[in-house]
């Protein structure tokens, strides 16, 4: 046996009118009273026979000369029930147009003059074989005869039809098939174009050319010329969506943003859903792109992931009944690897635009270790060097001065030493790694009293430390360091406080107060956005309180001192509360 992937429609007819056969023979013996078991027990066979075609035929299964042997059981069947129902002299004489039918529609013509042939030469046998009256057994043979030539060339017209229809329902079927296969292609060249680039432009493009493949997989190019489908993908510039990428939009059109407050777009980017629309040239936004006035009907997917919504991808089309469930369906996967290859691209960009960052931050560390070269031991070398000239000279004339001059020298040179090794430790604080940030904060409070006699109060609690992690621990120090350091050179406050404790669950306060000169905050803010030289101090604080996703506050005012504040998130929840709570 072998199964096959569609209905043989011949194997339904012919289990369907030997159906009304059966219940014609059964109403013939019914009116003529001779439906008993001695009599009508011989369609049982044909009833059971014609049970296990039509089985057979809903499992969509054949058997080995499927149409012989359907011809053969009929053949077969009906004779014996012809023969003891009472052959030419009983009710069912007429049996013989069952086996008829079958061959028609197997073997069409010459199918059904084979059924006739044999059930005419068996009413022939019967009449010799019962001596019955031969006239009425040719005549029985005759119809037989004349039914098999006019039931075969119905049988050959039908079968014909049928084959043409199965024909157009397998190119139908084939048609169907390519285009499903070419869709498949298509969403496959889009994922592998997507995961391989990290271009915006190629990313959308790409998106918005294979959505247009996937939606009509015409097989004739010349078609696609004419395709009226138009599309575009649109992401956030700022509070305003931009056209990013367009399919079939004019110059004009490309160059429109839109506030996505009102129509469709508004309830696209508020409910988070793909949704249909209709009257696209009434939509007080949409209604000014000309490529959409013609479109009847179009499909908006909004580009988000979680909580962050990019933009919005839409096609629009003039047939109203474009818009299939199916097509629908195909644009939700379209436009979720869409967002995904976004995402993917964004991410990069964000990697690219750190690396530049850290090129910057490098490139001010080495500024800054340059300026505090210069300003520092580079000036006291040069003094020495200047006081050893002296000093030579001072050795000719008077011995005592020479000496009093070496000794200033000496100390210059200690000073010197001091301030390279406090320059060295702040470049990589070593006990920062061995013994934590309090100790690291409490030894460069130490180096500052001795090289700059400046007074810096740690006060640091240690169950805040035990919550941070040793990368973080390395950022606080860092802005402790550029903090103190800022107010030791511009406020001239006598004592600089560190404090660092815990203030709410998950979230960690620390301050770098003076009283010192102070400063206008809103000025040096403005200085800020532009990086002048002034505000780099500002600029290496931000970066790094980004660093620990932390929230940096600095109140200042002249003459009236400086508090530095950044508060420390331990965890992911606490970071969510403390930057909403900036928000709100």
């Amino acid at each position: 046996m072998k199964r096959f992937d569609t209905p043989y429609m011949a194997d339904w007819f012919a289990i369907s009118l030997r159906w009304v056969m059966l219940v014609g023979l059964v109403v013939s013996l019914g009116l003529g009273q001779k439906l008993d078991l001695e009599t009508a027990w011989g369609l049982g066979p044909l009833i059971i026979w014609n049970l296990i075609m039509a089985a057979l035929a809903g499992m969509n299964i054949r058997t080995s000369y499927h149409r012989y042997l359907n011809l053969s059981m009929d053949i077969l069947l009906t004779g014996i029930f012809f023969w003891f129902q009472g052959g030419i002299r009983g009710l069912a004489f007429w049996a013989g147009l069952l086996p008829i039918i079958t061959g028609s529609i197997y073997f069409e013509f010459i199918g059904a003059l084979i059924a006739a042939t044999l059930f005419s030469g068996m009413a022939i046998y019967f009449g010799y074989y019962t001596n019955d009256n031969l006239a009425l057994a040719f005549i029985i043979s005759g119809i037989n005869m004349i039914l098999g030539v006019v039931f075969g060339y119905f049988g050959k017209s039908l079968v014909t039809h049928m084959r043409k229809n199965r024909a157009i329902w397998v190119d139908a079927e084939d048609k169907k098939r390519a285009i499903q296969n070419e869709r498949m292609r298509a969403i496959y060249e889009l994922t592998s174009t997507l995961s391989s680039t990290l271009s915006y432009n190629r990313v959308l493009d790409s998106a918005l050319n294979m959505s247009a493949d996937a939606l009509n997989p015409n097989l004739d190019p010349d078609e696609t010329v004419s395709d009226p489908l138009v599309g575009a993908v649109m992401l956030f510039n700022g509070s305003r969506l931009e056209v990013s990428s367009a399919r079939r939009f004019t110059n004009a059109d490309a160059r429109i943003t839109f506030e996505g407050s009102d129509g469709i777009l508004k309830k696209a980017l508020d409910e988070g859903e793909p949704l249909k629309f209709k009257d696209i040239g009434y939509d007080p936004e949409l209604g000014r792109v000309v490529a959409l006035r013609n479109c009847t009907n179009g499909y908006i997917f909004p580009l988000r992931s979680g909580f962050n919504i990019y933009g919005i991808m839409m096609f629009a089309h003039p047939d109203p009944n474009f818009f299939t469930t199916e097509r629908t369906n195909l644009l939700d996967i379209i436009g979720r690897q869409a967002v995904i290859a976004i995402q993917n691209a964004r991410l990069y960009q964000d990697l690219v635009e750190e690396k530049e960052r850290l090129a910057d931050v490098y490139e001010e560390a080495r500024k800054k270790l340059a300026r505090d070269l210069h300003d520092g031991p580079t000036q006291s070398v040069a003094a020495m060097a200047m006081r050893l000239s002296i000093a030579r000279r001072m050795l000719a004339k008077d011995v005592k001065m020479a000496a009093d001059e070496l000794v200033k020298l000496e100390e210059l040179a200690h000073r010197t030493t001091k301030e390279i090794r406090h320059m060295l430790f702040t470049l990589r604080p070593l006990i920062l790694e061995s013994q934590g940030l309090g100790a690291a904060i409490q030894s460069m409070a130490d180096k500052m009293v001795e090289t700059f006699s400046q007074q810096v109060d740690v006060q640091i609690e240690e169950r805040a430390v035990e919550q941070l992690e040793m990368g973080k621990q390395g950022v606080l120090f860092y802005i402790i360091e550029e903090a103190v350091n800022n107010a030791r050179k511009h406020a001239g406050a006598p004592v600089i406080v560190v404090r660092l404790r815990q203030v709410d669950s998950g979230i960690l306060l620390l301050e770098i107060q003076d009283n010192g000169a102070g400063f206008d905050v809103k000025a040096m803010t403005q200085n800020y956005e532009k990086r002048s030289s002034s505000s780099l101090g500002m600029v290496n604080l931000r970066e790094r309180t980004e660093l620990v996703n932390g929230l940096l506050n600095i109140e200042s005012a002249p003459g009236k001192g400086t508090n530095v504040q950044v508060y420390i998130p331990l965890t992911e929840e606490s970071a969510d509360r403390l930057h909403h709570a900036r928000r709100s």
